[in-house]
């Protein structure tokens, strides 16, 4: 190969990378943040690990800032996609030693956003700024008395100001309205809402609902007013389990009193990156709505947590819902209105689920197919952090290639705490016969750090094999908690599922057993469910069985159920909507 030759190919593969960043119209849950490390030694004692959650997103002067827990700073983005962070320290004046921005509260007075934190035993400063962009903060008021834990502030449109807290298995959720100039209140705080697991299955505690243990969690308060009602968002049972999820109450007014909705709004108990609670809900530039939320991991603390973005709204007859199907797939950001209830899915298929997978070495017990599972839990993990460790996929067929996600997993990581300017850089080829490779991706000398790393290629690619190759990482061995590709299959989209089945007893109908034939040509179904046969707002994604345990109803009403089959050809035909008392 001659020399211009050579130089030419580089630059065509670095004009994709660049023209991939720049025309990207989609993303993949979890949000690729560049997620701080727990900064407290005794929530690693499994090994250090990165860990944010209890998420909050405001649209402030048509630019999106996310804040989160102990993250010892925050991020903004204008386009929900490409996320900028900015890093303070949100001290004390008085107190240089508290360094902690936990469950913060985002709100907006006017042209003014603030930001607070948790706090149970001493008081904590409101901060205040105009220029968040600019990372120019003061003091607001130097020092909240009432204090608060998960607090969330609300800033209705008639100009009055409200704040909102609670997190305990004993205790409700909390309102009071405020001073909006000294922040103090006008009266003690009320009862907002307590959990009522003996009626509503989902806020039962543990991964399976089943109440041992502990009392169910309610935590992380945040208010929506639309069309004058007011919906107060709550998350529940508890952060480290898979049905960890927001539920809403509405009123006509913001202090209550309230009606519960049945089943949860925000509600993502299968698939890959699982849990959908402890959020907030915000509008982008169009109006639409989207809600925040946090996803579990909980391998290494049960506090490990990474952050979703779904769309979101509020139908024709006020019932808010979280759209989650195919949650953590490819998904369109839209330019424009648009009805959240119809599916932003890019239709893009998951191409190597369970597919055979080869790698250069391998890490204990840390085996190579636990990074085509579809469980964020697990991992493959390479020996070392070497330059040229890989793992490759086998997509058992030449198929149309549309994006790649990288999750990579934490182990024998060094930090602690927010660690700048890091970085990951790696490349990815692909084949179609295994022998003659071609450079898809190259992030070699790439300079962020990017842990749920996302590429939507700017032109589709046929292939069949595709491999990642690690050239640095930014602490730890090289492991990976899923090796994502999408695209289209070849074949045909699975037959429409047969003989669903809802058997809900009288004994305790908070929870039914639900059977169906399996597809054979399908790899996952998504089932779909509400308590109104027009409104089935909540799903959840099932690999690899044809059964599921189903905890989480409202035991005092009729429930709806819908199926779909998936496979990587695509989606089946939507099953017969039954009933089930």
């Amino acid at each position: 190969m001659n020399v211009m030759k050579f130089f030419l190919i580089i630059s065509i593969v670095v004009v994709t990378v660049l023209k991939s960043e720049a025309q990207q119209k989609t993303f993949c849950n979890p949000v690729n943040l560049d997620y701080g490390y727990t900064p407290i030694p005794n929530f690693s004692q499994w090994g250090k690990h990165r860990a944010t959650a209890d998420p909050v997103i405001v649209n402030y002067k048509g630019d999106y800032y996310l804040f989160s827990t102990n993250q010892w700073g925050y991020w903004w983005s204008n386009d929900l996609i490409r996320w900028n962070f900015i890093s303070r320290k949100f001290l004390r004046p008085w107190n240089e030693g508290f360094d902690e921005l936990c469950a913060p509260a985002l709100g907006l007075i006017g042209d003014t956003m603030l930001v607070f934190g948790s706090t149970y035993t001493s008081s904590f400063t409101i901060w205040m700024s105009t220029d968040p962009k600019a990372n120019s903060w003061k003091p607001l008021v130097d020092s909240f008395a009432i204090g608060g834990w998960d607090p969330a502030f609300f800033t209705d449109d008639n100009g009055r100001f409200y704040m909102y807290n609670g997190s305990s298995n004993q205790y409700p959720v909390y309102g009071v309205e405020l001073n909006r100039k000294t922040m103090q209140p006008y009266t003690t705080r009320k009862e907002m809402y307590l959990l009522e697991p003996w009626r509503y299955g989902w806020q039962r505690f543990g991964e399976n609902m089943d109440d041992t243990f502990l009392d169910p969690f309610i935590e992380g308060s945040w208010m929506t007013k639309h069309n004058g009602k007011y919906y107060l968002q709550y998350g529940a049972p508890g952060t480290e389990f898979s049905g960890y999820a927001d539920g809403v109450v509405v009123g006509d007014n913001p202090l209550g009193p309230f009606t519960p909705q049945s089943m949860p709004v925000s509600y993502k108990p299968g698939g890959f990156a699982r849990g959908a609670g402890h959020g907030a809900t915000f509008q982008d530039n169009w109006q639409n709505y989207w809600h925040v939320s946090t996803i579990g991991i909980s391998v290494k603390n049960n506090f490990e947590r990474r952050i979703g973005i779904w769309p979101a709204g509020f139908d024709n007859d006020g019932v808010m819902y979280c759209n989650t199907a195919f949650g953590d797939y490819p998904t369109y950001l839209p330019d424009g209105k648009e009805d959240h209830r119809k599916s932003l899915f890019t239709g893009w298929m998951l191409l190597n689920y369970n597919k055979p997978v080869t790698v250069s070495s391998t890490y204990g017990d840390y085996s190579a197919n636990n990074a085509v599972d579809e469980s964020i839990k697990t991992y493959w993990s390479a020996a070392t952090a070497n330059e040229n460790e890989w793992i490759q996929s086998d997509l058992g067929a030449i198929y149309t290639v549309r994006a790649i996600q990288i999750n990579y997993a934490d182990q024998d990581a060094e930090f602690l705490g927010k660690s700048l300017g890091v970085c990951h850089q790696y490349k990815i080829l692909e084949s179609q016969d295994g022998k003659k490779w071609n450079l898809l991706v190259d992030k070699s000398s790439n300079k962020t750090d990017v842990p749920h790393d996302y590429i939507e290629l700017p032109v589709p690619v046929s292939s069949r094999y595709i491999k990642l190759i690690n050239v640095h990482m930014p602490t730890g061995k090289f492991a990976i908690s899923g090796f994502r590709v999408f695209g289209y299959g070849s074949g045909e989209k699975p037959q429409a599922v047969k003989d669903l089945v809802v058997l809900r007893t009288g004994k305790d109908k908070r929870s039914a057993w639900i059977k169906w034939n399996p597809v054979d040509n399908a790899y996952a179904y998504n089932l779909y469910m509400g308590t109104d046969p027009g409104k089935l707002y909540n799903c959840i994604m099932v690999y690899n069985a044809n059964e599921y345990w189903l905890k989480s109803m409202d035991k005092e009403k009729p429930y709806y159920f819908m199926i779909e089959a998936i496979n990587e050809n695509g989606i089946s035909l939507p099953g017969k909507v039954i009933k089930a008392d």
